[in-house]
């Protein structure tokens, strides 16, 4: 059974997240194709689909939407995540001079609307400010995430990327609550554990999400850090049934921070396997093995 966490009133989310940041990379992206993938997420539970304007060029929402459209119904049994903010010269932002952030409450609501558009959709379930943008306005931004929930263009919303401070501004400036934020976690990216980025969200007993739980691949690389991990978790592995993988993504899933893994491939056998995650009971000891594997070095 798939656990599943409210991130805010009434809005809960699978505790493994499927990211889609990838959609656009497939060889077949039609929309019977992008069902499937889906499909085999409901399959295990997994319910929240991760999305962003940017996510393929500025093009993923659009496939996703394909098949929303092609599927009557399906929309109504997943979380759709989306985020904005990104200005790329890319697809619709090709005219951009240089890559920038906007958290105007204009490129906001554009952003949202196009969204809403291209994933056949009337609401979203969580808007995420994707980067912290140096030039916000916090009361201006803020008040259009609180007026985008009033309207019920979506239900929840949060940040990505952000600094406690970065977080606490806009914050301070809303009366929503910031629903999560959305930052790399992984065995190969440890620093939100010690540099009060987990510490922050776990006092406002905000549930985190985590992106490149897998460090973009890397962890089955030939960096240092995978070469002293890989024994490790094939070890943990093999005693639990698992792939390498899994053991990887459990050891987020075991911390009490609550930690929602966004975990992004097309590949349908591994999108089957996804929730094998669950299945590891990683002990203290197994985790801080994990941790100082990673580490090359034990715990002061």
């Amino acid at each position: 059974m798939m656990e599943r966490v409210e991130i805010s009133a009434g809005v809960s989310f699978s505790r493994i997240v499927y990211g889609m940041w990838r959609l656009g990379d497939d060889s077949d992206t039609s929309p019977g194709h992008v069902q499937a993938k889906i499909e085999a997420c409901l399959a295990q539970g997994i319910t929240t689909l991760d999305q962003a304007d940017i996510y393929g060029g500025y093009t993923a929402e659009a496939i996703l939407g394909a098949a929303l459209r092609a599927s009557p119904g399906l929309r109504d049994k997943v979380e759709l995540v989306s985020k904005c903010d990104i200005v790329a010269p890319a697809g619709r932002h090709s005219g951009a001079r240089v890559k920038h952030y906007d958290t105007s409450p204009a490129h906001i609501r554009a952003s949202v609307e196009t969204s809403l558009r291209d994933m056949a959709t009337d609401n979203l379930d969580l808007l995420l400010i994707h980067r912290p943008d140096p030039m916000m306005d916090a009361k201006a931004t803020g008040a259009c995430l609180d007026a985008l929930v009033a309207e019920g263009k979506t239900r929840a919303v949060g940040v990505s990327n952000f600094r406690p401070w970065d977080f606490d501004l806009l914050q301070s400036a809303m009366s929503t609550r910031l629903a999560t934020n959305q930052i790399e976690i992984s065995l190969l990216h440890r620093a939100p554990f010690t540099d009060g980025d987990l510490a922050h969200l776990q006092r406002l007993k905000v549930a985190p999400m985590a992106w490149s739980p897998l460090g973009g691949g890397a962890l089955f690389g030939q960096g240092a850090e995978a070469a002293r991990l890989r024994p490790v978790m094939e070890r943990m592995a093999q005693a639990a049934g698992v792939g390498a993988d899994a053991i990887a993504v459990a050891w987020l899933l075991a911390h009490p921070a609550r930690i929602l893994p966004v975990m992004g491939t097309n590949s349908p056998a591994r999108i089957a396997r996804l929730n094998d995650a669950l299945t590891p009971a990683l002990t203290r000891e197994d985790w801080f093995e994990l941790w100082t594997a990673a580490a090359g070095q034990e715990v002061p």
